[in-house]
Parts: structure tokens; sequence; C-alpha cells
């Protein structure tokens, strides 16, 4: 009797293409914290929390719980023609723990794409204005709307929303002259663009994660929002995957001090499982009844999940612990990079970090030396037992789960350090990743 095919030649025959972004053959089966293991029995250490969906780490024990109570009361299955306990209660708890002032609402969804979606859509209704201000680099969602508004997506040839403008977004250098010349250069075209009298949003990332992890200037959001409120524009921050602890704050918009009128959740919300969910003012998230319709939004087992990852951020001291974590992080592959000359810089915040990777000055002269020489990089992490993936082509992204140890942290660097010597050694080949498109 013939073997049964491995699980990622099953997935070959039935999962359509465009739903893949593969850097690597990798297959989950199972998982217990920062940690999952593959069909063939691997440990492997996740560093990506996938993509950070996995933000209180695989299969914890109150998200587990939760999930079981929920299931088991079939309590409905959406917030469409009748309402459910969990619903309520987790809108009840994002409106406790997000900032805001006045009477607000929570929209719920199934992922950050919805979330954003439906905010846009929001926006352009209570305001009665069509246009949306968004920013080169950003990210958004993979359809509708959403997608047209990321800067990712449209350099990548999706057509811009054409009541749309993308404006350069500012990158802190450490240098208070060139950070202040950058945020006046952004906030006169900003400027020009609400001139019209036609802006209804703008949309933005506290930090850029897919964009490169870039962290902006202090005073940037609140240059944004004083703007936005000055022309009768509403500013909206997309915390889908910043959000909810991971860079250190409860929220990333907090290292600016500023309040936003919409916020966007998704990813670690659900704990694995889809949901997403918009908090804003009751005037514009009920300006335009049954417009984003979802007939398992607001699901008792999602919403429950949902509920579960606040509580655990809160009874784990998450935001606290990110911190932590991410400065350790930070000051490894710092201390790395001092023998390493092909990390060029990490950045970022909390564990939200970025390593721009850097080919060798003699491969250089190729134009994809330094994309090439990455994505190496994360498959020999692949191959050595840890998982990470690629944004802007050669910057690793570092999103793990914010239950990471102190262990688990120095081991992830270890493996960093052990993958960039076997590359430079020619251990990965172009055989190796050329199935591997990544973005």
């Amino acid at each position: 009797m013939s073997a049964a095919p491995a699980l990622l030649d099953r997935d070959a025959r039935v999962i359509a293409g465009n739903q893949k972004l593969r850097f690597f053959p990798a297959s989950v089966v199972s998982g217990r914290g920062s940690e999952v293991i593959d069909d063939t029995g691997r440990r492997l250490l996740d560093l990506s929390a996938a993509w950070g969906a996995n933000s209180v780490g695989h299969a914890h024990p109150r998200v587990i719980a939760a999930i079981g109570d929920a299931a088991a009361t079939g309590a409905g299955a959406s917030v469409l023609s009748a309402t459910n306990p969990f619903a309520v209660e987790l809108g009840e708890l994002l409106l406790e723990r997000t900032p805001g002032d006045g009477d607000r609402r929570v929209l719920l969804g199934h992922a950050g794409t919805d979330a954003n979606n439906s905010a846009l859509a929001a926006a352009r209704a209570a305001t009665g204005r069509p246009r949306i201000v968004a920013f080169r680099g950003g990210y958004h969602g993979g359809s509708g709307a959403a997608q047209a508004v990321s800067g990712v997506f449209v350099d990548g040839g999706v057509p811009a929303d054409p009541a749309s403008a993308l404006l350069d977004y500012p990158v802190e250098t450490g240098d208070p002259a060139a950070d202040a010349a950058a945020l006046a250069h952004v906030f006169a075209a900003l400027d020009a663009e609400l001139a019209g009298g036609d802006v209804a949003a703008i949309i933005v990332e506290s930090h850029q994660s897919d964009g490169g992890l870039l962290v902006p200037p202090p005073g940037f959001l609140r240059g944004l929002a004083h703007r936005a409120r000055a022309a009768g524009a509403l500013l909206i921050c997309d915390e889908v995957k910043v959000g909810l602890a991971r860079t250190g704050r409860m929220h990333g918009f907090q290292h600016d001090g500023v309040v936003p009128d919409l916020v966007t959740f998704g990813k670690a919300l659900g704990g694995g499982l889809p949901l997403s969910a918009v908090v804003g003012p009751a005037e514009v998230l009920d300006a335009a009844p049954a417009s984003a319709l979802l007939t398992t939004a607001g699901n008792a087992i999602a919403a429950a999940s949902g509920r579960a990852v606040l509580e655990t951020i809160a009874a784990e001291h998450l935001v606290e612990a990110a911190e932590e974590r991410g400065i350790q992080l930070r000051t490894l592959i710092a201390e790395l990079a001092e023998r390493t000359p092909e990390i060029h810089e990490v950045r970022g915040r909390g564990l939200s970090l970025g390593i721009e990777l850097r080919a060798e000055p003699g491969a250089q002269e190729r134009e994809d030396a330094d994309a090439d020489f990455a994505k190496r990089v994360i498959y020999r992490m692949w191959q050595l037992g840890a998982i990470c993936y690629l944004v802007r082509d050669n910057v690793v992204e570092l999103t793990p789960p914010l239950t990471l140890t102190a262990e688990e942290a120095l081991r992830a660097v270890d493996l960093l350090d052990a993958a960039i010597i076997d590359v430079r050694s020619g251990v990965v080949s172009d055989a190796d990743i050329a199935p591997y498109r990544g973005w």
C-alpha cells in the first residue's frame, strides 16, 4: 500500500495559487506558544506568528477555553439579524480598551481588509466627500478600496483608487533637522490635498509594517490629526498589524500621543481566527445602515476568541513584555550587525521589527542581489528551524508571538547568525529558492 502524499503535495493539488504567498516549503500541523510543528515532526520557532495573527501564541489555553465555551452554546452565526452576548461583550471591551470620546460604536468583520474597506466607506458616507489620502508603502488590505489605497499594491501594478492620493511616508532618521524637513514635506503635500475640501479621510499606519518596518518621526500622527480635523476630514489609524500590544503600547498610535477618529483592528484580534473590527464615532459608523453586511461577522466563536485575546494581553502584561523583548532583540541584532556586514539596519518598535539585509558588496552590481540574498537567508532559517518572512524584498520581518521568551529571542538571533553565515558560504542554491516567489 503506497504512502499518502505529503501535505504540501496535497496543497498543490487543491489550493489556488492566487491565495499563496510562499517563501519556503512550510507546513504546519500543530503549535504551542512560539513553536509550530510541521508534518515531518520538525519543531520550528515561529518568528512571524502567521504575520502577527497568532499574537498570544499558538493554542493559548485562554483562547482554547473561550472558543470551546462559545462553540458549545450554539449562540448564533452573527450580529446580522440577531445579536449574541459574545459579540456584544467583545464590542464593550474594545470600546473600553480603545481611546476615544463621545458616543462610539464597533463594527465587526473577518479580516483587516474588510475593516479598512468599511472604515473608508463609512468615512465617505459620513462626510459626503469622495477622496482618501494614504501613503506610499502602506498596506491596508488585499481587495477592494483598501487595496486600491495601499501603496505596496499600487507600486506592484494594482490600479489606484481614482479618488485617492498617495503621499510620501516620512521616516525617522535620528537627525532632528532631516526629520523636520521630512515632516514639512509631507505636511505641505497634505495641505494641498486638503485645500480642495473633498477629502473624507486620511488612512495611515502608526508605523509601516509591510512597507519595510518604517517608523515615522515624532509628531507625524499629531500633525495628520490636527490637519484632518481642521479640514473636516477623519483620521483612520490602521492598527491591523501593528496594534494590540505589538509595539510596546496597547495601540501603535499611542507612541505619538494621538487619538484617531477611527481605529481598525484585525490579525491579532482573532487569536488565529478570522476577526476584525472598526471602532469609531456612532455618527460615522451608523451613517449608512446595512451597508457593511457580512453573514457571519460577530459570530460567537470568533468574538469569544477576540475577547480572550484582549483579556490575555492584560492578564499576562503583554504590552510590557513586547517592549522588553523588543529591546532585547534589537540589542542582540545590533551586536550581531557589528560583525555581519550584510545587516544594514534594524528598525521598528517592540515586537514589530525589520532587519534590512544587503548582499556582499561584490554582488550588489546585480539589481536583485539584496532581495536574492534575503530570500536565501529566510529559506536557510527555515531549514535550521525558524519561520520568518520578508517585506519590501530584502527586509526580514520579525513579528513573533508576544509571549516570546528571553531564551527564544536568543535562539532566534543565533539562527539568524547561522543562516547568514551559511548563505554567504553558498549553502542555499538557486534551485532551492526558485519555486518560492514570495511577493
